[in-house]
């Protein structure tokens, strides 16, 4: 069971890469999002991404006492799980705009590929700068701490959007 959970919690393998595990892990949670994105139903998106976060918790958590360190750098399984609340003001925009959550056509659509990279960008920066609180939160304990860290990086990413489409907004874009 220690195999399998360190398995899942080091994203399948990825977390075990040399070089920028957190990267790795975070493209694998575009890949995570696509799944959300697939049935196009909100509480599939909700109920996929609240699951997941529990799940998170307690295989980080598990995966920290196995491995005997406090948020091992191979564990990867929190930003893979991350990287769909990134998306979530781009999300409500669309439901916003067309009454239904995008699809995984729209989020793989070519007009659209700069905006998926620019919220990719900002996760990575503000999980590896981890600004206030997003450092501090480290300090919580087991999983909560590995994946709230993961969490408060997204909620900096969803300001970012929200300052974009005000912007846009005032503008008349």
């Amino acid at each position: 069971m220690r195999r399998v959970i360190l398995f899942i919690a080091e994203g399948f393998g990825t977390g075990r890469i040399p070089f920028a595990p957190g990267t790795w892990g975070s493209l694998l949670g575009l890949g995570w999002l696509a799944i959300l994105l697939w049935p196009c139903s909100p509480w599939f998106f909700w109920g996929g991404m609240a699951l997941s976060v529990g799940l998170a918790i307690w295989i980080c958590g598990q995966a920290e006492s196995i491995l005997r360190k406090k948020d091992p750098s191979s564990v990867v399984f929190d930003e893979i799980v991350a990287i769909p609340a990134c998306f979530i003001g781009w999300t409500l925009e669309a439901w916003l705009r067309d009454g239904i959550l995008p699809s995984l056509g729209t989020l793989l659509a070519a007009g659209n590929g700069l905006g998926v990279l620019a919220i990719f960008v900002g996760f990575r920066i503000f999980d590896i700068f981890k600004p206030w609180p997003v450092r501090a939160s480290q300090a919580l304990s087991g999983g909560f701490g590995v994946v709230v860290d993961d969490l408060l990086a997204a909620g900096y990413v969803n300001a970012g959007w929200l300052v974009i489409w005000i912007a846009k907004r005032v503008a008349g874009f």
